[in-house]
């Protein structure tokens, strides 16, 4: 069994048309509000690039910056390292590396100002027992224009690494130091959800041979995550014209790196950096891939009538670009992301991301429909931290759901729903959520449980039987019960603590929105996907990073 991109660390229903091949097909039909047209029909994973100013610093959060972006289209202390060579690798050298200073980190003077040892310190002062400890935090310490992404995490051996803006840096999993730190030419603006088996990862990079340096994501950087050596690089011929060629969307399934979203699909072997294949056969293009086990790939192609167009999902084979099987998705749906591809799991969209309807497709391996997951009256939807990304979001970076092909079970989280609104109060910051369990082959709801109030379950895998679920920490009203990682086994229930994170550690995890949540061997891992802030100074102590376990 796989599921994308995991990193280590009901009631009977009338057949309608549903999101399935002929729109006349007996399926169980799509939920939600009646359907609405697409607003982008074509490269919806592209969005244009945000309006920049043209002087100055913006500041303040990009998640509405982003969401206005995306709200049409479809849908995580040792030296320093700087590469330096040809911008295109055309000269077949390495990048060499010199070593150079580490950043200064900014003085403590208050409490957001605390080191993040000393924040650490004084957490785990207050934790009871029972409750883990928090390992270490990581904060910014770099000064970064108009916020960055943060892409990753990824784990390999002891140690876990990041790329963001210019640097990518790898830190211990033990105790959060900087083991190394990789200086890079130009800006990363996209890299994998996961690297390969041995550590590798190749990241995009803005290229700064354009008359256009911001436009073009068409240079890629192989990096061993171990050491942080550059290995390989090369830049991406850009054989059709593209005006939104920085937005790509990547991923990794063996020893092959695919490359979407640049109206053709490009592929390399990480191992030495060939080039392995191309544009795919025919007119359609590729929005974007999905690794792991399987190849996924969402794909776009013409439509009978002029101007629109249809969507596939095609399993690939990624060593030589063959199209394995085909499922077409119903005309007026998108593949929004996939949540596992072995089995597939698709989750699809009809309409905006902002008020469209959405509905999920469970395929057999053959790439047939095999059900669809009846929700009722509840809403089903994952989080894509990725979406918080102004670059760098990705087809599989999406939690929120588990596969366990073990009990046939599919674990989905419904929409978080606002808690403590009142006149007052209008804007709600706080939420709760439920967690439903689907029968893979029937489509029909097992049960669903509720999360504790103003908190939200988030299931991450499927381990030992049991789904794994992120906890969020709860309101400020809320007091002595933080965060964590609950179990729920097939048969649901009351979840279960597997790892509790402090209740004095609930301030500082709030400050963590959205987070992409790891879990493995005892410990939990989360990491914001864009840091940003209101001035130069809040931006380098923004706290990006945070460890729990004993």
């Amino acid at each position: 069994m796989s599921q994308p991109p995991q990193q280590g660390f009901g009631a009977p229903y009338e057949p309608q048309p549903g999101v399935y091949g002929d729109p006349g097909q007996p399926q169980p039909g799509p939920y939600g509000y009646p359907p609405q047209p697409p607003t982008v029909p074509y490269g919806r994973h592209q969005p244009q690039p945000p309006n920049r100013p043209s002087g100055g610093r913006s500041r303040g959060r990009l998640a509405g910056l982003v969401a206005a972006v995306l709200a049409g289209v479809l849908v995580i202390g040792a030296g320093v390292w700087f590469v330096v060579g040809g911008d295109d690798g055309s000269d077949g050298k390495k990048p060499l590396a010199k070593e150079t200073a580490g950043p200064e980190q900014p003085g403590a003077e208050s409490n957001r100002k605390k080191t993040p040892a000393a924040e650490a310190a004084e957490i785990n002062k207050g934790r009871k027992e029972g409750e883990a400890k928090v390992r270490w935090i990581q904060k910014n310490g770099v000064d970064v224009p108009l916020g960055a992404s943060a892409l990753g995490p990824w784990i390999t051996g002891g140690t876990v690494a990041k790329a963001m803006y210019r640097t990518v840096s790898g830190y211990s999993l033990e105790d959060g130091s900087q083991k190394w730190s990789l200086r890079l030419s130009a800006d990363v603006c996209a890299a994998p959800t996961q690297p390969t088996a041995d550590g590798k990862i190749v990241i995009g990079l803005l290229t700064d041979t354009s008359a256009d340096v911001e436009e073009n994501c068409d240079k890629l950087q192989m990096i061993d995550l171990a050491t942080g050596e550059a290995g390989w690089s090369v830049t991406i011929d850009r054989a059709v014209h593209n005006d939104l060629h920085r937005y790509v969307i990547m991923a990794i399934s063996g020893d092959v790196v695919t490359i979407g979203g640049l109206r053709r699909a490009e592929a390399y072997r990480v191992s030495d950096g060939k080039h392995l294949w191309g544009k795919l056969p025919g007119p359609c293009e590729v929005e974007g891939f999905a690794g792991g086990s399987v190849m996924l790939a969402s794909v776009l192609c013409p439509a009978e009538s002029k101007g629109e167009v249809d969507q596939e999902v095609r399993r690939i084979d990624p060593v030589t670009g063959r199209t394995l099987w085909t499922y077409k998705v119903r005309k007026d749906w998108n593949v929004d992301a996939f949540y596992s591809v072995d089995p597939p799991v698709i989750f699809l969209r009809n309409g905006p991301l902002v008020g469209g309807t959405s509905a999920i497709a469970v395929l057999n391996d053959d790439g047939t429909a095999r059900s669809q997951p009846v929700p009722g009256g509840d809403t089903l939807e994952g989080l894509c931290p990725g979406k918080e990304r102004e670059l760098g979001w990705n087809l599989d970076i999406c939690m929120g759901a588990a596969v366990d092909t073990e009990t046939d079970t599919l674990y989905v989280t419904t929409k978080r729903r606002p808690v403590g609104r009142t006149k007052s109060r209008p804007v709600v910051r706080w939420f709760t959520n439920d967690v439903v369990a689907f029968d893979m082959s029937t489509g029909k709801k097992k049960w669903k449980v509720p999360s504790p109030a103003t908190q939200t379950l988030m299931p991450l895998r499927v381990e030992g039987g049991k789904v794994l679920m992120y906890l969020s920490p709860p309101d400020p009203k809320t007091k002595g019960v933080g965060g964590g990682i609950m179990a729920l086994g097939p048969q649901g229930g009351t979840p279960q603590p597997v790892l509790r994170h402090p209740a004095s550690a609930v301030a500082t995890e709030r400050t963590f929105d959205e987070p992409i949540v790891l879990h493995a061997d005892g410990r939990s891992l989360l990491m914001i996907p864009q840091v940003s802030g209101d001035t130069d100074e809040e931006e380098m102590e923004r706290r990006t990073m945070i460890a729990f376990g004993d």
